[in-house]
């Protein structure tokens, strides 16, 4: 127990990458780190690598980069209350570390989305579903500019419905683009707004339904897009001067994930974020002549940030064994890149060596759909099923996708002796617009499930699983695939789920979620409740608590507003009238996920208990 304990500290204390930047004269990289700490902090270092990360802030409570002052001297930064993602936000500058200076005020009754400082360093940029004129929340989400020495707060725009985006202040500080779903809760309009709101006008539609998500140029006139077109996305252009559209690349072959123009480049560049075989591959793009760079053939997945005044790129690069990192490198070489500039090693006992590769294992659903996922062994299993069983993580989202990338959490399962799967079900991000768009065919609940089933049976068919020693787990949208399965699938196939913050009930999970939230609801359900009510009471685990047969371990973040404990009540309440057996644990710290480091240590052991034992 002292080598699985030593194991799992080891394993907790590697850094977790969250969101990260350049600074904009290029000089500072700052990011956010879960597993350094207790909780998450903000970070900062210099590019060229001359100096040790610095610690920015340190807390209590889970604490994220926002973004940058114009003039590279802070940092805005992101702070909630046990996971309940109000978040307050902050300012903390490179020069005075662990101060925090308060922008917005404590315990806000809305949720907030961005946070960008005007170059005239007196106006914060941010959007929340309030409305101050009235001093009420709200459904929909406004755009805010809010003058810190006067605390007057201007609505620039006004949806009328919920949006989960970001606005994006140019550099010049005089247009703001945001995302609309006025039209239809599966469709993103881009829309631009003055920096006085005096003229709020949609620039970018391509249909009620169609995505398209806008970034800035560096000169503040031209936005790159990506607009998804069909069964594919396509990259283009705009121009505020005359309001023309461009396109870089219109190719249906292509599987484009997403294209930004990053800063710091006398030649403006676009990165071309695309999926190749499971991997990400970045490619630059010189939009004017239309040149591409081809991306480097590297074990891992490499994402530019951005060029650095010195020379050569600043990104990030990942995989299995190497967390993700912030590095420096040549596009134009081949090679790795160079060893990370935040010093992530220096925090855990481990090393590369010491963790599980992925291995990419494939099979087809019951109706003939191609499904791919990531299978970790461990190395005593030698090709046989490992004797302590197998454990299938499911990702969240669903429009998201498992990676070839380090999970502390799967590591640990396959430290323990477990064999472990992430399938990438259909909906899935990562392989082509017509799969990530067909769960949307039946609807949450529908063959995605069947892909999740038979990826287990497949297993079983490889011999790289036992049947009556497979669990399954997910966080979200795979704690609802965990209890899809339990009350689903024969205990022949799966012996035992533990949901994560999973939906139950989708009628209480859309009246008590975040509003801006709902939207994804109606996209993925065909409607409301009250418009497709016996979709959503046919694709509700609650209904169906009877058919469980194996062992039932539900784990809910009590401060959840995205997945909300109502969810847990009510299948308690059902799980007892059926008299059906079930083991719970709650943290009352938490949110939507675990994500403390003390809790997360809580969580890991107990799901091996919990596995061990429903595998005996």
């Amino acid at each position: 127990m002292t080598i699985a304990n030593d194991l799992l500290e080891s394993l907790l204390s590697v850094p977790m990458l969250g969101s990260a930047d350049v600074s904009p004269d290029g000089r500072w990289a700052a990011w956010t780190w879960s597993g350094a700490g207790p909780s998450a902090d903000v970070y900062v270092a210099p590019t060229n690598g001359s100096k040790a990360a610095t610690r920015l802030t340190a807390s209590d409570e889970n604490t994220r980069f926002v973004s940058w002052s114009p003039d590279s001297r802070s940092l805005v930064v992101a702070q909630d209350h046990g996971g309940d993602e109000r978040v307050r936000l902050f300012r903390v500058y490179l020069d005075r570390p662990g101060e925090m200076e308060a922008l917005t005020e404590p315990a806000p009754p809305y949720y907030l989305r961005g946070g960008e400082l005007h170059p005239n360093g007196r106006w914060l940029i941010y959007a929340m579903n309030f409305d101050v004129a009235a001093d009420r929340e709200i459904e929909a989400t406004w755009v805010y500019r809010h003058d810190l020495a006067t605390g007057e707060r201007r609505a620039l725009a006004r949806p009328a419905k919920a949006t989960y985006a970001e606005p994006a202040l140019n550099d010049q500080g005089t247009h703001i683009l945001y995302s609309r779903q006025d039209l239809d809760p599966g469709g993103y309009q881009v829309w631009l707004v003055d920096i006085e709101g005096r003229e709020d006008r949609e620039i970018l539609n391509f249909g009620p339904s169609a995505k398209v998500f806008a970034s800035w140029f560096p000169d503040g006139r031209q936005v790159v897009f990506v607009a998804q077109a069909g069964s594919y996305r396509r990259v283009g252009v705009w121009d505020l001067a005359s309001g023309e559209t461009r396109w870089l690349i219109d190719d249906p072959g292509r599987n484009i994930e997403m294209a930004w123009a990053p800063r710091g480049t006398d030649r403006p560049t676009v990165v071309v974020e695309e999926i190749v075989a499971t991997r990400v591959r970045c490619s630059l793009l010189n939009p004017a002549t239309g040149e591409e760079t081809a991306p480097a053939d590297l074990p891992g997945n490499l994402v530019p940030l951005r060029p650095l005044p010195a020379g050569g790129w600043i990104g990030r690069y990942y995989s299995s064994t190497r967390p993700d990192d912030l590095v420096c490198f040549q596009p134009e070489t081949g090679e790795p890149p160079s060893d990370g500039i935040t010093g992530l090693w220096d925090h855990t006992a481990l090393l590369p060596d010491d963790l599980a590769p992925a291995e990419e294992f494939n099979w087809h659903s019951d109706d003939g759909l191609a499904i791919q996922g990531w299978l970790y062994r461990p190395r005593s299993a030698a090709g046989n099923p490992s004797p302590a069983g197998t454990i299938v993580r499911v990702h969240g989202g669903p429009t998201a996708h498992s990676e070839n990338s380090f999970d502390p959490q799967t590591q640990y399962f396959v430290s323990q002796g477990f064999t472990v799967l992430l399938p990438n079900y259909r909906g899935s991000t990562g392989f082509s617009v017509a799969f990530e768009e067909s769960i949307k065919q039946d609807g949450w609940g529908g063959r995605e499930q069947d892909d999740i089933r038979t990826g287990i049976e497949a297993l079983i068919d490889a011999s790289f699983a036992q049947p009556g020693k497979v669990g399954i787990t997910g966080t979200s949208y795979g704690g609802y695939s965990s209890w899809c399965a339990i009350t689903r699938f024969p205990t022949r196939i799966l012996a035992a789920a533990a949901p994560i913050c999973g939906m139950t009930d989708l009628v209480v999970d859309y009246e008590t979620t975040r509003p801006d939230l709902r939207p994804y609801s109606e996209e993925m359900m065909g409607g409301r409740p009250d418009q497709a009510p016996e979709r959503y009471r046919e694709r509700s685990p609650i209904n169906f608590v009877r058919n469980i047969r194996g062992r039932l371990l539900i784990v809910q973040g009590l401060r959840d507003p995205n997945v909300t404990p109502s969810n847990g009540q009510v299948v308690r309440e059902a799980l007892e009238e059926a008299g059906i057996p079930y083991e719970i644990l709650t943290f009352p710290d938490e949110g939507h996920g675990i994500a403390l480091r003390k809790n997360r240590r809580i969580l890991y052991r107990r799901l091996v208990e919990f596995f061990t034992a429903a595998f005996a």
